[in-house]
């Protein structure tokens, strides 16, 4: 019989949530000693009032659950909401239209003209796989100017692996790339049959074993907000606050916008670093002149 590897996919998620859970955590006693760690098939079957054997059909990959079973193990399981959106964005897989080799995201031009006109605020459009696909002067300054990589390598979670000053900028670096391939891994789910993707994956996973590490844990995350400390090797150390904002014209493509609070140390920073920049580009236009 040949499984289907959407469901195999759900049932290895099921898997990796189901051992990051105690007996106590769901209200059962932990018993004799456990040879793996974790909630035990049965254990999980038993709150979801469904017999062992069904349960282990679904985490093989050989039974599609129904929604209302779905969101009873969700339950069980303690799933967040983030979590919750993964899982049943794999049990609709089916459904799902996969991406094509010439499926690239591009962005509009009024909405680099916005992009351009953010000269005191750092900004850059994210799309599927983590592609950069846009950032204005600031963005540049900040991490670097993108347009110097070939479009195929323009990915933010394989720079942080593969660029050393990636690791070097970013202070939290593990706490960013974890929740880089969260991110990620929740695009795998809209998107099961993207062999872009698949090739990213293939890529880090061979050349890393970090990535790899990360990558079979199956943490899942939707873009939303948070605050990073970066270590600018112009302006210094930076406390920056980022909010992902939806394009209008494509959702599946993030504004990324870098602030930070008003009359702070990194708010001066920014702008310092903004005045380097255009002191900077003056100089070179006036040689190349």
């Amino acid at each position: 019989m040949n499984r289907n590897p959407h469901l195999n996919e759900l049932g290895e998620f099921l898997k990796a949530r189901r051992a990051e859970l105690s007996p106590s955590d769901v209200g059962l006693r932990g018993g004799q000693r456990r040879r793996v760690r974790g909630l035990r098939r049965e254990e999980v079957a038993l709150l979801a009032a469904i017999s062992t054997e069904y349960y282990a059909r679904i985490e093989q990959g050989r039974l599609q659950a129904s929604a209302p079973l779905l969101n009873e193990i969700a339950q069980v399981l303690r799933l967040t909401d983030d979590q919750r959106t993964y899982l049943f964005e794999l049990a609709a897989k089916d459904n799902v239209r996969p991406a094509t080799p010439a499926d690239r995201q591009r962005v509009d031009t009024q909405l680099q003209r916005m992009l351009d006109d953010l000269t005191a605020t750092a900004a850059f459009v994210i799309g599927r796989r983590t592609d950069i696909l846009a950032w204005n002067r600031l963005a540049a300054a900040l991490w670097t100017d993108f347009g110097r990589y070939p479009e195929r390598e323009r990915v933010f979670v394989r720079l942080l692996f593969t660029e050393p000053w990636m690791r070097e900028l970013y202070a939290d670096w593990e706490e960013v790339t974890r929740l880089a391939i969260a991110q990620l891994r929740m695009e795998s789910a809209r998107y099961p049959g993207d062999p872009r993707l698949a090739a990213l994956v293939d890529e880090l996973s061979a050349r890393d074993e970090q990535f790899r590490q990360w990558w079979t844990e199956y943490d899942v995350a939707m873009r939303g907000k948070g605050t990073k400390k970066l270590r600018h090797p112009v302006v210094g150390e930076l406390t920056l606050d980022w909010d992902a904002l939806t394009c209008a014209t494509d959702p599946e493509q993030s504004i990324i916008v870098w602030t930070a609070a008003p009359g702070s140390p990194s708010h001066d920073a920014l702008r310092l670093l903004a005045s380097w920049d255009a002191d900077r580009r003056r100089t070179a236009s006036d040689t190349s002149a």
